[in-house]
């Protein structure tokens, strides 16, 4: 069952492996790994290596470590519980006013968690977001998009996997009309305006306040966004017929 692997990037061609096997049922919940030493020997690498696939795929939810005793395949490996819930979102063509219904749904009590349970070292991270928004909204030169935005860093600060699969998810899957959405009068400003509600708010841990704040930024958006979309497509379509 174990077969060695190709010695380039050895540690991620381990963690592929094993992570097959739990999905073929080769491996099973609650099945205990080999030892370091036997993984080893058996996928032909050093131990070193083997550690680091072991820590990466503990960290994905897929094994479980009990110290003295060894490592264990997880009851509910949470890739393997949020994934058919994932694939569904990102292969069938939702309504955008649907899944944004979900989102309206769901971000206020995650914001909630969040509030409760986030970082000094996340708080700061929202904060410089928040901060790069304002700039962005006064400078007249395109800048770069950020590589997250802030309602991502609140899924992490809730400090729950399955919560962040689900809402990366969704949030994906309503990219594609993110453009158009940037476009509609005011957006930006009233975005600006409720992220930095929401940041005081975690920072003074109360979840209550941030939920309700989240709720209403949602409501205000989703307004504005189905609102006026419609205007926005007819316009642009009627720019094409010009052209």
């Amino acid at each position: 069952m174990f077969k060695p692997v190709k010695k380039t990037r050895i540690h991620e061609e381990i963690v592929f492996k094993i992570r097959d096997m739990i999905k073929e049922g080769r491996l099973k919940s609650g099945d205990q790994l080999p030892t370091e030493r036997e993984l080893a020997e058996a996928f032909k690498v050093s131990r070193p290596s083997v550690r680091e696939a072991l820590r990466a795929l503990e960290s994905q939810g897929y094994l479980v470590s009990r110290q003295g005793d060894g490592t264990y395949v997880t009851q509910q490996p949470i890739e393997l519980l949020v994934e058919p819930f994932a694939s569904v979102i990102t292969k069938e063509k939702y309504d955008q006013l649907e899944l944004f219904e979900m989102r309206r749904l769901l971000e206020p009590q995650i914001v909630c968690i969040a509030a409760e349970r986030a970082t000094p070292e996340e708080i700061e991270e929202m904060a410089k977001l928040v901060e790069q928004e304002e700039q962005e909204l006064l400078s007249t030169d395109p800048k770069p998009t950020p590589e997250k935005t802030l309602h991502e860093v609140i899924f992490k600060a809730a400090k729950n996997n399955i919560i962040s699969s689900i809402m990366d998810s969704l949030i994906d899957s309503l990219a594609e009309s993110r453009d158009k959405y940037l476009q509609i009068k005011g957006r930006p400003e009233m975005s600006l305006g409720r992220h930095k509600e929401i940041l005081a708010a975690i920072r003074m841990g109360d979840g209550q306040m941030a939920a309700r704040i989240m709720r209403e930024h949602l409501e205000e958006t989703e307004a504005l966004l189905f609102g006026n979309l419609a205007k926005y497509n007819e316009h642009e379509d009627m720019g094409k017929e010009e052209q």
